[in-house]
């Protein structure tokens, strides 16, 4: 098992969890974030820190196309290992449904 970040990360991009991580396997792209899925030990702390509830364990119904874009980017992307700044409008992208189709950025961000 490992855990996944969902499309509910999308413009919202909190970083809480990155605080948390203690195999810092989270990598950054322009609006959201991914988990590696080869480097989580699958400890958990990272999914209740998400405000927007973007984590989830991969063993959910539904979540094989989010483990599949967590691996593809997280080869991609910057390591994140700090908190950053949060998008000014992240609390009203929230709980906005379709993100991947509307909003989702290919780019990598910054890392730390």
């Amino acid at each position: 098992m490992t855990y996944v970040v969902t499309d509910n990360c999308i413009r919202c991009k909190y970083m809480d969890c990155v605080e948390v991580c203690p195999v810092d396997c989270f990598y950054e792209g322009e609006n959201m974030l991914v988990i590696n899925p080869n480097e989580c030990i699958d400890c958990g702390v990272c999914e209740p820190e998400c405000p927007a509830e973007a984590i989830l364990p991969d063993t959910e119904n539904g979540l094989e196309k989010w483990l599949e874009l967590n691996r593809t980017y997280s080869e991609s992307w910057p390591n994140i290992t700090q908190k950053g700044d949060v998008p000014a409008d992240a609390d009203a992208m929230k709980d906005v449904p379709n993100k991947l189709e509307q909003y989702f950025s290919q780019e990598p961000g910054s890392g730390s």
